[in-house]
């Protein structure tokens, strides 16, 4: 079960940190009401407190498996909101920081 909460905490944060970004930009960028700034700082901030959810008390850890993440799920967010088509090399890269991420957080680590 401890896979599959961590799991589940990092597609939160993703859509929490991707999702006020997003919403950041398209105030900035695409001309929106500012109100959809106010509501990506929001999402910011609730990332923040989603990533201390994590069981692993590093927060190196943490944020680094969490980068591999943010990478896949920026690559989704931009499928499905905006129309992004990645090419095999996003999908590549996506994959591999997937292992990494895979790697880092559920890799065994002995008591040494």
């Amino acid at each position: 079960m401890g896979i599959v909460r961590s799991v589940l905490l990092f597609v939160l944060a993703a859509a929490a940190e991707i999702g006020g970004a997003w919403l950041v930009w398209q105030a900035v960028r695409e001309g929106k009401a500012w109100w959809w700034a106010g509501l990506g700082v929001l999402a910011l901030g609730i990332y923040g407190f989603v990533a201390t959810l994590q069981a692993d008390a590093n927060f190196g850890r943490i944020l680094a498996a969490y980068g591999g993440v943010f990478v896949a799920g920026s690559l989704v967010w931009g499928m499905v909101f905006d129309g992004f088509r990645p090419d095999r090399w996003d999908a590549i890269g996506s994959g591999i920081c997937l292992v990494g991420v895979a790697v880092i957080m559920f890799a065994p680590r002995g008591a040494a």
